[in-house]
């Protein structure tokens, strides 16, 4: 099984937070697959332009060598986040539409979604790792 990293963990790389970096060296060690979400991409890349980060731009370019980006182009992706909107909403627990799109990505594609939200444990069926968390 790979890895799906959320847009949280992706800034905490372009932080050169310790603790990912290393967490990410011993995922690849294990000859475990890392992938980041194309909502992920779409959403650091946005930010980092309106800030003119350009040194943040250049290193999201080098991670996005290393880590393939996972777009939404398979239908299964959309129903299946058609699916957690609908049941998060019948159970008055929504979360954010780009949250629910990464959600998807990671369960169709067999994923486990690396994420520092809370928001994502609503989800049903996702497994999920905060490797920002003391355990980890």
């Amino acid at each position: 099984m790979g890895y799906l990293l959320d847009t949280n963990i992706l800034t905490a790389i372009l932080k050169r937070n310790e603790k990912i970096s290393n967490k990410l060296e011993e995922v690849l060690f294990l000859r475990q697959e890392v992938f980041i979400s194309g909502i992920a991409y779409y959403e650091s890349k946005r930010g980092l332009i309106y800030a003119n980060a350009t040194r943040q731009l250049s290193d999201l370019n080098q991670v996005c060598k290393k880590y393939r980006v996972l777009l939404l182009d398979d239908i299964e992706i959309i129903e299946k986040a058609c699916e957690i909107h609908a049941d998060l909403k019948r159970r008055g627990l929504l979360i954010q539409e780009a949250d629910i799109f990464i959600a998807a990505t990671a369960i169709t594609r067999g994923l486990i979604l690396v994420s520092h939200d809370s928001d994502m444990r609503r989800v049903p069926g996702i497994t999920l790792e905060d490797w920002l968390q003391p355990e980890y």
